[in-house]
């Protein structure tokens, strides 16, 4: 037979403290190693479309690159259903562990691709095959992290950790990915950066491999999964369906089609703001790298700002509440803000929309974590958690290389994002609109 795992009640005793500080530390620097990884080959699109995907328009070219980008997003599902199993099964340590060092392996072998002037059309091939798998293991992280953190917490704490966890971790992802572009851009400065800087900006991708490891080897498992193992060893001998199998019933199906349309509408904001940043600054107002990084250090600081603070206010009024209201604001002023930065000649006007926009953006998606948490039992939250996070952000990962093929060059770019960020945000409204408040359901 069939057994679902038995309601943890919310009452239940919190982890120790010292173990509480362990899975908040790994929680956030895990996603933000993920997205570090990640976020290096944004901040080198320009280069990185001329080297593998060279175009003489220069929007297709980018649209390559972010092409390339989506794909990994594309796989990062797979990645959570293999990694969210395992978690739900097993543990979110192991789990955690192998993903993050498998993104951060992966991402340090960019740095070693022949261009295609070295091996023809051989290289952008590579490059692609490179991106699946690294989006398998991205995947993996997302399942993990987006679980452990919130398990380990008092209730009353959970609103703040999402937005800790997605967004600032993101936000510190960025943040780093700025430090190294920096650095970089300082050591290879002009056509050195694209002859070797990128390389090592891809390099520096071990380090997050060699840093996840030694934060998360010693690190305990939530009490919440703790619990559900002594339910599973107290029913020894019953059969228990597999989490993906329990996921796709009936029961579970359509909370996470339901789901996507919040993820969706959060992970295109997200990748058309913070995402699209480096490349805005870069081929729209045409601000120098080294002036870039420093404005894109700005940016990722107010978006861990953003990201905890909107978090707390859905655990105050509700995470509905909080969807509407930050989907109201980022569909009205996300246009005017893309429009009137293009229109900004001086730093300091292009450095405050581009705080704007920051902010914006990773205040959507900052209740989405614990969201997508209150809506699955224990036995399925890895899963579940991360498959529906992982499919709205592969969707919404898609949108900048929309934006860049629906421009027809770079001075169309800014209406391409206003037009896509107001359809965007309106969608996120429907499904503000149509999921159930679920502050305080957590089981």
């Amino acid at each position: 037979m069939t057994v679902t795992s038995s309601t943890l009640m919310d009452a239940q005793a919190p982890a120790g403290h010292r173990q509480m500080i362990n899975a908040i530390i790994a929680s956030v620097l895990g996603w933000s190693l993920d997205l570090f990884d990640l976020f290096i080959l944004l901040y080198v699109a320009p280069v990185i479309g001329a080297l593998f995907f060279p175009s003489t328009n220069a929007t297709l070219s980018l649209a390559a690159v972010y092409a390339s980008f989506a794909v990994t997003l594309l796989m990062r599902p797979i990645g959570s259903a293999v990694f969210g199993h395992y978690a739900d099964v097993h543990g979110r340590k192991g789990a955690m562990l192998v993903a993050i060092v498998g993104v951060g392996i992966s991402t340090a072998a960019f740095g070693t691709l022949p261009t295609i002037a070295q091996a023809g059309i051989a290289a952008p091939i590579i490059f692609l095959i490179l991106r699946l798998v690294q989006g398998v293991f991205v995947g993996g992280v997302v399942a993990s992290t987006h679980t452990i953190g919130t398990e380990s917490v008092p209730a009353k704490w959970r609103g703040a950790m999402s937005g800790l966890v997605g967004g600032g971790g993101a936000g510190i992802g960025a943040l780093l990915a700025s430090v190294v572009f920096l650095v970089t851009s300082s050591a290879f400065p002009g056509e050195a950066f694209a002859q070797w800087g990128w390389r090592f900006m891809f390099f520096s991708g071990l380090l997050s491999s060699l840093l996840g490891w030694f934060i998360f080897k010693n690190l305990e498992e939530s009490p919440f999964f703790k619990e559900l193992q002594q339910q599973k060893a107290s029913r020894k001998g019953t059969v228990t369906a597999s989490p993906l199998r329990m996921l796709f019933s009936s029961g579970h199906r359509s909370v996470v089609l339901i789901n996507l349309l919040i993820t969706f509408g959060g992970g295109a904001g997200y990748y058309l703001t913070s995402g699209y940043l480096p490349t805005f600054l870069k081929v729209v107002n045409g601000v120098p790298n080294n002036a870039s990084s420093l404005i894109l250090m700005g940016a990722s600081v107010i978006a861990f700002i953003s990201a905890v603070a909107i978090g707390a206010l859905s655990e105050k009024i509700g995470r509905k509440s909080t969807f509407l209201g930050v989907g109201a604001c980022a569909l009205v002023l996300l246009p005017l803000c893309y429009l009137g930065m293009a229109k900004a000649s001086d730093t300091t006007q292009i450095t405050l929309y581009a705080l704007a926009i920051a902010f914006i953006g990773n205040a959507g998606y900052a209740p989405v974590l614990i969201f997508l948490n209150e809506r699955f039992p224990t036995a399925l939250r890895a899963s579940g958690t991360g498959l529906s996070w992982n499919i709205g952000f592969a969707l919404g990962g898609m949108m900048p290389t929309f934006v860049s093929l629906a421009s027809a060059g770079t001075q169309q770019i800014p209406m391409s994002l206003a037009v896509f960020s107001a359809v965007i945000f309106l969608i996120f409204l429907i499904g503000a609109l149509s999921v159930p408040e679920t502050r305080g359901n957590f089981h």
